[in-house]
């Protein structure tokens, strides 16, 4: 299994904010929504960063609730780790391990196609031992 799997499974859609945007303003998209981050893109549609839970709460725990009036750009990561629709399910596992990252974006020839989770690769990962599991029982009761 590979990354466009999992996009062919769950879609492609990427919900994205821009630069400018307030933390307060992508707090509410990522509540309701229930995700863990949104990609910022400029108005050319450029992938510009990701603004996480977690980099939500580390702006809460420096500046207090003024965080919530700045903008997307003054807390997002900008080095951002991507893969490739082509790269498999291990090495998206290995990459997010040893990055210590709970989401990547998806580029396919520089062009964002996706955006996937360590909750979408885990799924995938547990699909895919279900399936092999249940070919063995398969062969081992017509064996």
């Amino acid at each position: 299994m590979n990354v466009a799997g999992i996009l062919k499974g769950k879609g492609s859609d990427v919900i994205t904010a821009a630069p400018s945007d307030s933390i307060a303003t992508i707090s509410g998209i990522l509540g309701p929504k229930k995700i863990g981050a949104v990609l910022i893109v400029d108005d050319m549609g450029t992938l510009c960063g990701v603004v996480s839970e977690r980099d939500i709460v580390r702006g809460l725990s420096e500046c207090g609730e003024d965080c919530l009036s700045q903008t997307a750009a003054d807390l997002m990561t900008s080095s951002l780790v991507t893969t490739t629709p082509s790269e498999t399910i291990d090495n998206v596992m290995a990459l997010m391990t040893e990055k210590r990252i709970r989401h990547l974006p998806v580029l396919e020839d520089g062009k964002l196609t996706g955006f996937i989770s360590i909750g979408d690769v885990v799924k995938s990962r547990m699909d895919e031992v279900e399936r092999e599991a249940a070919a063995l029982r398969d062969y081992i009761a017509t064996g």
